[in-house]
């Protein structure tokens, strides 16, 4: 069963229509299915938008939305039922299932969006459609606003605004309903667990890809399909690779192993990264690095509050890292001069964090009119500052050489403050050190 509802789907779908208002109309398209090779398909997964207003997990299917339209505001064009097909490839719901199932008031087949299009737009002045994204759907569009224009001497008035969807749907996707972040929990606590398996089993010459195979094990046994992104899972030198996704080295002796792993559970993501040694005892130095890395984290979440603009995380998780440099003996010099010249570029390259939700970098700007994003309740950002020290970084003696180390947690902004939804998962030195191999 669902944790979201139909009926949250409905008010997402009102609360759209109000920011139409009449004479306007909406067209959002599904995600397509990708050949993978010869007859085989990627794993089908639904365009986010798409989802967030429908909840409806099928391909080729097109939602239009019509405010105040007098014979129905929703109308979906989707696959027809076929018995045939659906014995080779799965259920369909059909027009009838699109109607009992998903709130539809009129449900026609895909095969006829091209056909009827025009009549359903013929007196709208607004168009709201993902300009862009979908080139088959582009040329749809302006297929029937070319049509009715042919018909303007019988009185037919084609729209004269199209705007994109995505400012008005993106907003609306920024905060997060309480259903929304009960899966998030969900996912998080699902993830929580993955990570602790992967500690938990990982010896030296085990390969990245075995750790991998934990985690994906423990995603699907506890009810997620697939991760959010491609696991991360970086030994060593490959700790350094910010989106190292080859995942098939050996794991040895001395080393730290980096996870960024997080699982989707009904379409929205979770986003974790832990970094421990693969023996179970950091060295001196990875104990150094990391312990600048979990200071930084710490102060950030604990700055996280309503009122906090979006760059004051980012800047104070730059503050942090580079005071942990300096102290450490990699960076010298004046601490504002060196952030002043990004002197911390060499060893952290990313920003602190980003929104998370149905896409793991989620919908929305962070910047409002020109201005930094304020924080409010139920957003949702990860919060993951890290120190990465390349083999043969000039300057810099070899002993820190192949030390990368992110630590990355999901957060929801509360009334007071903000909530962790990873806390579950440990990251002092003395939990990881007693979780590792054991």
């Amino acid at each position: 069963m669902s944790i979201i509802k139909p009926q949250e789907y409905a008010e997402r779908r009102q609360h759209l229509f109000a920011a139409m208002g009449k004479g306007a109309i909406a067209i959002v398209g599904s995600a397509a299915e990708i050949l993978r090779n010869g007859d085989s398909h990627f794993p089908f997964r639904q365009q986010s938008d798409f989802y967030y207003l429908t909840g409806f997990n099928e391909p080729e299917a097109i939602a239009v939305f019509i405010p105040g339209r007098a014979q129905g505001e929703y109308i979906l064009f989707s696959r027809p039922r076929d018995p045939a097909m659906e014995t080779w490839n799965g259920r369909r719901a059909g027009q009838a299932g699109a109607i009992k199932d998903y709130g539809v008031n009129e449900a026609f087949s895909i095969h006829e969006f091209s056909e009827r299009l025009p009549q359903l737009m013929a007196e709208c002045q607004r168009v709201y459609y993902p300009i862009g994204r979908q080139a088959a759907l582009d040329e749809l569009i302006l297929s029937a606003v070319n049509a009715i224009r042919r018909k303007v001497r019988a009185g037919y008035i084609a729209p004269l605004e199209f705007v994109n969807i995505e400012h008005t749907l993106h907003e609306m996707r920024l905060i997060k309903s309480s259903a929304e972040i009960e899966v998030m929990r969900k996912a998080a606590a699902i993830s929580v667990e993955a990570h602790q398996r992967a500690m938990e089993k990982c010896r030296v010459g085990l390969y990245e890809y075995q750790i991998e195979a934990e985690m994906q094990y423990e995603f699907q046994r506890k009810g997620s399909k697939s991760p959010a992104y491609n696991f991360i899972v970086g030994g060593g030198e490959n700790a350094c690779i910010l989106h190292y996704n080859e995942n098939n080295a050996v794991l040895k002796e001395g080393d730290l192993l980096l996870i960024d792993a997080g699982c989707e559970y009904e379409n929205y993501a979770s986003d974790i990264t832990r970094t421990f040694p693969i023996n179970g005892r950091f060295t001196a130095e990875q104990r150094a690095v990391y312990e600048v890395v979990l200071e930084a984290q710490l102060a950030v979440i604990a700055s996280v509050r309503p009122g906090l603009r979006w760059n004051e995380t980012h800047e104070l998780g730059v503050r942090k890292i580079t005071e942990g440099l300096i102290k450490i003996g990699l960076l010298q010099g004046d601490i504002e001069e060196l952030i002043a010249t990004r002197a911390y570029d060499k060893f952290y390259m990313h920003l602190t964090g980003h929104w998370l939700g149905l896409d793991v970098h989620d919908a929305g700007t962070y910047k409002k009119a020109g201005e930094w994003r304020v924080l409010a309740p139920g957003m949702v950002f990860t919060v993951e500052p890290g120190i990465y020290i390349a083999a043969n970084t000039q300057g810099v003696d070899p002993k820190w050489w192949n030390i990368g180390i992110r630590i990355e947690d999901d957060i929801v902004v509360t009334e007071n403050g903000c909530e962790v939804l990873t806390a579950g998962l440990p990251k002092t030195i003395a939990e990881i050190e007693a979780l590792v191999g054991k």
